[in-house]
């Protein structure tokens, strides 16, 4: 998922914007357009072939949002300031020659390819056939990225949406780096559950594995002071009266942003955890967590932060009655006291973990923040508590509302954004 400091996109164009504060104007990525054929395009990239496994009787419609998604991820700088993500584009690469037992001499499948990176490190790793797919128009400067590396007998693009190409096969390993923002902004995911459910052997590979979404409560008085109190005193001038529009403009909208440690007064707690090997679209449509947190200082709150985990690990046979998936080795469901993660990180011998804490080392996914207009005065060990829910528009499924009640000093309150 694609974020960059110092501007937001809305529908493929860019804007200059402060990088105190970006709003998330629109989705940028998914990676799967038109409807397949038995024939290669102009650009001699494959768009569809018979698949033996199953039908789809009648896929989604491509919409107008999805349209202007796809063409926001034709513009290079968006997979530039992926691949720059070096804790991105590096884990990745670590992941696929981690598991490169899964993937040499195996069938490939690479769900919103981009720029076909991932689908060159797997062919690296020795992979018999990667099945490179992305709906964008990227996908013609991926098939040339493939042809400079003389990996045409190996990486087959796709120009297509998964729920509307074709293949001729079942699939070995699946991997795509679909996580949003909030992790579960902008929907891709559904389109990995797509292709697994569609094309993954029983007992095969999904890279990522799992993923956990995290939010704890949060003091920044620097971005509180920059973006309001600026205006108590403005060239000796008062200009106060700002204030409650500019409390709007920069807090009425989820912003991403980087913290640190040092920003967060309690242990995280776990709102979602993923598992990519089970997961069914139905259950991305709303998740719902309740919370409860003990701060560890006295501060001002301003608000809550979220960030995510994503886990690399490999499969074991199950008995379970999902045809497609297994279990995974060394699957952490279980790492939470009262929704609070007390293990941070699996050690050497466990699990390759991509992590977006604001304690790691920064990622272009930043944490999400959701301000509030007004900061709470919390005491040491008071206790702030709550609910949220997390739901797909009805308006543009990539979209993503959120409800957030938080009681705290006897009061209660609700705070309604979107991400878009």
């Amino acid at each position: 998922m694609y974020a960059t400091t110092g501007y937001s996109y809305s529908n493929g164009n860019h804007q200059p914007q402060n990088s105190e504060g970006k709003r998330m104007e629109t989705s940028h990525r998914e990676r799967v357009g038109k409807r397949g054929r038995r024939a290669r395009d102009s650009h001699g990239l494959r768009v569809g072939v018979h698949s033996q496994r199953q039908q789809q009787s009648s896929p989604p419609p491509c919409t107008d949002f999805d349209v202007a998604y796809f063409n926001s991820y034709a513009h290079v700088g968006i997979h530039e300031e992926m691949i720059k993500d070096r804790v991105r584009t590096e884990t990745y690469k670590s992941a696929i020659m981690q598991h490169q037992r899964f993937i040499e001499g195996k069938v490939v499948m690479d769900v919103g390819c981009g720029t076909g990176i991932l689908s060159i490190f797997c062919a690296q790793a020795g992979a018999k056939r990667v099945y490179a797919v992305d709906a964008s128009s990227i996908a013609v400067q991926a098939n040339e990225v493939v042809k400079a590396n003389n990996l045409v007998d190996k990486v087959i693009v796709l120009h297509g949406r998964v729920e509307d190409i074709e293949i001729d096969e079942e699939v070995d390993v699946i991997i795509s780096e679909w996580m949003g923002y909030m992790l579960l902004y902008e929907s891709m995911l559904g389109s990995v559950i797509t292709a697994r459910d569609r094309w993954l052997k029983r007992g095969g590979l999904i890279l990522p594995s799992n993923a956990t979404l995290y939010m704890a409560p949060i003091t920044n008085p620097d971005r509180y002071s920059y973006s309001i109190d600026f205006w108590r005193n403005v060239y000796g001038i008062d200009m106060s009266a700002m204030m409650p529009l500019a409390k709007q403009c920069a807090f009425e909208e989820p912003c991403v942003e980087t913290i640190t440690g040092e920003n967060v007064l309690t242990w995280p707690h776990v709102v979602k955890h993923v598992d990519c090997y089970t997961v069914q679209i139905h259950e991305l449509e709303s998740v719902t967590a309740k919370y409860k947190f003990q701060s560890m200082m006295r501060a001002p709150l301003h608000g809550f932060a979220f960030w995510f985990d994503v886990e690399f690990i490999g499969p074991i046979m199950s008995p379970s009655n999902n045809p497609y998936t297994s279990s995974p080795i060394g699957s952490s469901h279980d790492n939470t006291a009262d929704g609070i993660q007390r293990r941070k990180r699996s050690n050497s011998n466990e699990a390759l973990v991509l992590s977006t804490a604001p304690e790691d080392p920064p990622t272009h996914w930043q944490q999400t923040m959701v301000y509030f207009y007004d900061p709470i005065e919390l005491e040491q060990d008071q206790i702030i508590e709550g609910s949220l829910t997390l739901s797909q528009s009805k308006e543009n499924p990539r979209f993503m509302n959120i409800h957030l009640q938080y009681t705290c000093a006897g009061r209660s309150f609700v705070k309604e954004s979107v991400m878009r």
